[in-house]
Parts: structure tokens; sequence; C-alpha cells
């Protein structure tokens, strides 16, 4: 496991199969069936060794490809070899010193992550970001004031010279004129109609000084508007602090009256329709985001996924599977479209709910997953999961997002390699070509896809496909025997800089039914665990009929059949590599987790789970998967201990890390202690340490994470305990008292249970 933690610190690489398998022809089922070849990659992964270059890249004349540190190269002829198409290139004249002991830092072995600095970027100041704030005002009064102070704290955090609009809506859209000064100035759209881009340059006036380009597309300053125009709506954050803030202040709760048996009339889709529009005139191709703030359903027009009428609830998983969802279909179409709108101007959509009921995450994922936006999910825009996730996104210094934009991705492999896709905050460029497979999984059927918001924490799943070879193509070709990867992201970086970063891996493959103990030790675990949730989350939203249970059993039994040691018909003989051991309970987690069990869940919940888990790294996603849990005592260090009900104990705190939750859970005896005041007593401290240290540690978790997770502190046999209990392996059936004399009730099956029918299914 450490040398593939080595590996994703130089890199931000992290693969299934370390050591590919590739199947004969002639074999019906091959190994990577269940698991495919994949990687979960990191794109601006953050390393001190990554070079930053102040000149262009090298590229193959034939493929494209970038030269790395595993081309072959000929000092003597000046050439090197394009390890992705075997053609021969001659280096240029500025490369003419290069020598065995003077290489240029592309080629050093280390050096498989490179980042090139744009000279286009040295010679022009950057493009201001953009902020355009879209803000829900059918929200009772202390939201609202909850959300006007959260507001009025990012604004402080933004740079000066970026670029800020607003809009509120309820039934009808509110566009501000944040340059004017001299009083609150804004145009309304009716929140029942779809509208253009031209319709709303229309209705904003911006052709009343000069006049309408008869032919065209209207894009920003160079192509049809003016400066001046523009800056009415989007001014520097500096021109207009006391503008917005004065507005900000006197935002109030939509006025429209609602009946009591009635849901607001709230138009969310057409005021990100305007917003979209009014981005796509002024600052097409710019490094811009929608941030929306959404308090519920929308009701109103193309979108809407509620009725008014609040005898009529909201869709369920179970409407949408019958479905028998009414408002489902025509509002995930609304988003599709406006998705590709955003994906082609390159601007981000972000979308930050907080309501007790559901808001519409479930439809608007397409946008916000395709354009690489952020989403946060909380009960109200007074609790920190709301407060102090905005304050991150703007936040400098070591918490630093690291927000990039207009990013653009692309792909090179070795013959014999093709890509089936990408699950992940992506947009397919549908660019064709001999690396596509016929197979499309996520974003398919490209080689190239569009990132129009990314960070340093931005994760992405890529799956291959392996082509099948003869033996006999083996042996001539032993010499050869590696795979290579290149990964390439054109993105302008926070401080305003365009770079290209380039990754490239080289990868063993081995004819996998003859190699099993090679393909053992380059087996990754955690990121075999990963990509199979990234893909169960998939098939269920594209295969009606997928069941993940049944998928994820067949695939944990076939590859415990292949990798595993037993004698027939005898379970106890049943053994596993240490390379796969942990593997099982991986998979058994994995099927009680909220990805793959959407019983109890909102269809918003289960998308906001799936898209965080689709754009985190390994290390995120599995503790997602299976969370980790802390044992506090006064006896011993911190230590982590099994997630199973018999790791509570009375004296004992424990800190669960679900990654969206964290609780800190205090035992009977701690529980009592802490209430009677000991640990205020001086004779006591190392109470009040015990007490401290799990909160000290959840603070450090916090720090590190985005969206901040919510913190849960309980006792035991407190109504809040559920938070932890839900996540502990069952091993109590039920009737008896485990350790600290609790009992959890619970049809699910204990982790020796499931792996006690897995040895049977095997070894029979």
């Amino acid at each position: 496991m450490a040398e593939f933690l080595e590996l994703e610190a130089q890199d931000g690489v992290r693969m299934p199969w370390n050591i590919i398998p590739v199947s004969n022809t002639n074999h019906h089922q091959p190994i990577d069936s269940e698991i495919p070849i994949s990687a979960i990659y990191t794109p601006l992964h953050s390393s001190s060794t990554t070079p930053l270059l102040p000149y262009a890249p090298l590229r193959c004349r034939t493929c494209r490809s970038i030269l790395n540190p595993y081309s072959v190269v000929d000092f003597s002829s000046s050439t090197w070899g394009c390890p992705f198409c075997f053609n021969r290139n001659p280096f240029p004249s500025n490369y003419s010193s290069i020598s065995d002991t003077n290489l240029p830092p592309e080629l050093l072995p280390h050096s498989t992550t490179v980042e090139y600095l744009s000279d286009s970027s040295s010679s022009s100041s950057p493009p201001p970001p953009v902020f355009l704030f879209v803000v829900d005002t059918c929200l009772f009064s202390d939201e609202l004031d909850f959300l006007r102070s959260s507001l009025s704290q990012a604004l402080d955090l933004i740079p000066d010279a970026s670029v800020v609009g607003l809009i509120t809506f309820d039934s009808f859209v509110r566009v501000y004129e944040l340059g004017f000064p001299h009083c609150t100035k804004s145009y309304f759209f009716h929140g029942n109609r779809d509208c253009s881009k031209d319709q709303v340059l229309d209705q904003l006036c911006f052709f009343v000084k000069s006049p309408k380009p008869s032919s065209g597309v209207i894009a920003g300053v160079r192509d049809g508007l003016s400066a001046e125009d523009i800056a009415r709506f989007l001014p520097p954050a500096s021109d207009c602090q006391f503008t917005l803030h004065s507005v900000l202040e006197e935002l109030e709760s939509s006025q429209w009256p609602v009946a009591g048996d009635h849901r607001p009339a709230r138009c969310t889709g057409v005021a990100l329709r305007v917003a979209a529009c009014l981005l796509g005139a002024c600052f097409p191709g710019s490094a811009a985001r929608i941030m929306a703030f959404i308090g519920g359903p929308s009701t109103l027009g193309p979108g809407a996924v509620s009725s008014r009428e609040l005898s009529e609830p909201i869709r369920s998983h179970k409407d949408i599977d019958k479905d028998s969802a009414p408002f489902y279909h025509e509002a995930v179409e609304f988003y599709e479209k406006l998705a590709k709108q955003l994906v082609h101007q390159g601007h981000v959509l972000d979308v930050f709910a907080s309501s007790v009921d559901q808001v519409g995450i479930a439809e608007m994922k397409v946008a916000v997953e395709q354009t690489g936006g952020f989403v946060v999910l909380a009960e109200s825009f007074g609790h920190s999961v709301f407060k102090d996730s905005l304050k991150r996104v703007f936040q400098s210094g070591e918490s630093d997002l690291g927000l990039s934009s207009c990013g653009i991705f692309e792909i090179n492999c070795s013959k014999g390699v093709k890509v089936q896709g990408i699950i992940g905050p992506c947009a397919s460029l549908e660019k064709k070509g001999p690396l596509c497979s016929d197979t499309g999984i996520g974003q398919g059927h490209t080689s190239a896809w569009k990132m129009c918001g990314l960070d340093k924490s931005t994760s992405i799943c890529l799956v291959f496909e392996i082509a099948k070879r003869e033996t006999a193509d083996v042996i001539l070709q032993s010499q050869i025997n590696q795979f290579y990867f290149q990964f390439l992201t054109y993105y302008q970086h926070s401080n305003g800089q365009t770079r290209l970063r380039v990754t490239t891996l080289s990868r063993r493959w081995v004819m996998g039914t003859e190699n099993l103990q090679e393909l053992t030790n380059g087996f990754d675990q955690e990121a075999a665990a990963v990509v199979m949730a990234r893909l169960i989350s998939f098939k269920m939203e594209t295969q009606p009929e997928f069941n993940p249970q049944r998928w994820a059993d067949k695939a944990l039994v076939n590859l415990c059949s292949r990798f595993g040691e037993y004698q027939k018909g005898n379970a106890s003989s049943f053994s596993l590599p240490s390379q796969l051991s942990n593997f099982p309970q991986f998979v058994f987690h994995l099927r009680r987790s909220q990805f793959v069990q959407v019983f109890n869940n909102s269809p918003d919940e289960t998308a906001y789970f799936r898209m965080i888990l689709n754009r985190e790294n390994v290390s995120n996603s599995i503790v997602m998967i299976q969370p980790s849990l802390v044992s506090f005592t006064f006896h011993s260090q911190p230590e982590p201990i099994p997630l199973d009900v018999a790791s509570i104990a009375a004296d004992r705190i424990l800190l669960l890390d679900a990654y969206f939750t964290l609780v800190i859970f205090h035992g009977a005896t701690i529980a009592q202690w802490r209430k009677a005041g000991y640990h205020h007593q001086p004779e006591h401290q190392a109470l009040a340490h015990l007490l401290q240290s799990p909160r000290d540690y959840s603070d450090t978790i916090i720090n590190e994470r985005f969206p901040i997770p919510r913190l849960v502190i309980c006792d035991q046999y407190g109504s809040q305990a559920r938070f932890l209990l839900a996540k502990l392996n069952p091993s109590s059936d039920g009737n008896g008292p485990f350790s600290g004399g609790s009992n959890v009730f619970t049809d699910d099956v204990s982790l020796s249970v499931f792996l006690d029918h897995l040895r049977r299914l095997i070894v029979h």
C-alpha cells in the first residue's frame, strides 16, 4: 500500500491494477471484467516536486504526445523516440546542449509530472475571476438574515479585482444594476417563461447607446458589447462594494402571499438561465462562476421539480423508479440544456442548498457535475456546514481550494489501449479517434473533455479497455511489455496564468491467467473499491433494472475465486493474499453505504453523495465507503479500532469519520462525568484533556475538508447516537448486550456472516 501512496504523492494517480492483465483471445472472461483497468487521477494534485517550465512543450510530430522521461533519447543524432507511436523526432536547436549529464527537466526520471507555462499568460494581464450570485428570496426572514450575513462576509474575502453581479428570484427574476450607485436599480424577468441570450440583452437595455450588431455572435467586449454596458451589471468588486452591501441589507423575503397549503412560487430554472445568458454575453470563455443559493424546490417555470400544492409531495426514489414523477424528466432535460450552454461558455454552476425539504439537486446534478461546480447541502443557512463551506471557497493561504478554470483534459495511450470514458466532473468534447472505445462509460466516446471548474482535490475516474492478444504476439513483443498513458490538462491557474500539466505513466502488462502472483502484487484494493463505487453509482443512474448488490457480490466472488487459496469444499481453508485481504470488507461496507442503499435518503441526498464521491480522491472516497473509527481513552494514545458495535465502551470516547459527518461519541461513564462537571475541577485535568482530544482531532479534519462535514456530539443511549450506530458492523445479534450494555436491532447481516457466506460460495 505504501508504494501506491508514493505514486499518488508524485503524480496524483491511483490504479486498481498497477500490473495490467491482458486477456488471451481464447479466454472468455477476462480478469478485469469486474474491476476494469482504470485510474483515479487528480489533475491539479499539489506536489512540491512538480517543476514549472517557462517554455512550450516538445511534441511528437505523429501522435502529438509530449516529451517525457520514458522517451528514448539518441544523443548522437539529437533525436528522441516517442513511447506511444515509436516515431523518431528531432530535437530543436534550443535542445542542442543536452547530454547524459545535462538533461532538460522533462526528461529527468522523477519528472513524470511537469507543468508548462503558456507564453501568452506572461505577456498579457490575466482576466479577472467573475462571481455571479443568484439568491433565492422565498425564505423565512431568519434564514434570509443568515444568508445575508454569510454573503456579506464572502464579499469581504473576494479580491478587489474580481467582477461580481447579483440576481435574486422568487416568482420573478430580478437582475441588479450594481454599476448604478445612486439608488437600487434592477430589471425583472417573468418566472414562468424561458428566455434566450438576445432576449436577456434586450430586456437589460444593452443596445440603447450603441447599435446591436446585425450579424455574428454577441460575446463580450470584442464582439458587440461595450465595457461600459458590461460594468453596469458585472462591475469590479472594488467599484461596487457599497452598492452591493446596500442591496444585501435591503433584501427582504418575497412579498408575494403564499397560502398555507401551498409552496412559494420559486423560478430557480429561469434565474439560472438568465445568469447563464448574462455571463455568456459578457464574459464568454472566462473564469466565471454562477453561485446559486437555494432554499426550497422550484415550483414555477422551466426546471420546476414540484407543484405548488403541499398535498402533492415532492418526488421520491420510488416515484422516479416507477416513472410517476411528473416534473422530473422535463426538469432534467432543462438542466441538460443549461449544462450544454454553460460548458460551451466555459462557466461553472455552484449550488448551495439549505432546506429541510428537497430543492432539486437530483435534477441539477447534470449541470453542476458537467461544469465542475461545487454542491453544498445543509439544513439551514445558519448551519456551520453552509457558512464555513462558503467561507472556504474564498479563503486564501494554506486552506486555499486552488480554484482553477477553463480546463481541457486530453489523453494519449499506447497501442492496444482505448478509453471507455470518464466518471467525474467533466463534459465530453466529442473528439473521436482511434483511442475511443466502442463501449462508453460516463462521459465516453471521446479522448478530450472540458473541465470548466477544477481545484486541487478534483479527481476523475478514467476507464480503459485493453485489447485482447494472441500468445504469439506476446512472445514477439516481450521486449516492450509496457503500456504508457499520458494525461494532459490545459487550465487557467487561480493566479490567472494559463498552464499545461502533463502526467506520463508506465505500467507493465502480463498475460492475466498465467501471472496471478504478479497481478496480486500490483493490486490496489482501496482504488479498486473506489472504482467499484463509482461504477455502481453510474450504473444505478443509467440502468433502471441494475441490481447493485448482486453486481458487487458477483464481482467479489469472481475476484476472490481467482486470487484466493482454498481446498475444494473446505470453507475454513480459504485465504486471500494481504494485497486483497481488506477488499471483502470494503465491498461489505459499500453494499450498506448511501451510494447503494437509497432507502431513507431522498433523491437530492443521493445525488449529493454521489457527486462528492465522483470528485474526490481515493483516500477521501474510501472514508465515505468505510468510515474510520478512532478510540480515545485514559490509558492509551488515540488509535484506530474496528468499525464494530463491540468497540463501544462506557469509559471510551469514539470519533467516527464518515466524511459527510463527524461523530464524537461519549461512553456512558464519560458522559456522566462530563455532566457532573468533573472536567472543570483542577484535580481532573486528565478528563478535560480526554474530552478535548477528539475535538482537536475533528477540527484538523474539518480544516482539510470541503464541503465542511457536519459535527455531531452525542452520548451513549442518546438520540443522536444513531449517527454512530448506523455505520457500525452489527456483530451483535440484537438479542443480548454487547460491551457497554447497548443493543442494536437490525436486519443487516454482520461482517462475519457476510464473509462466511463468501467463503462457502467460493469453495463450493
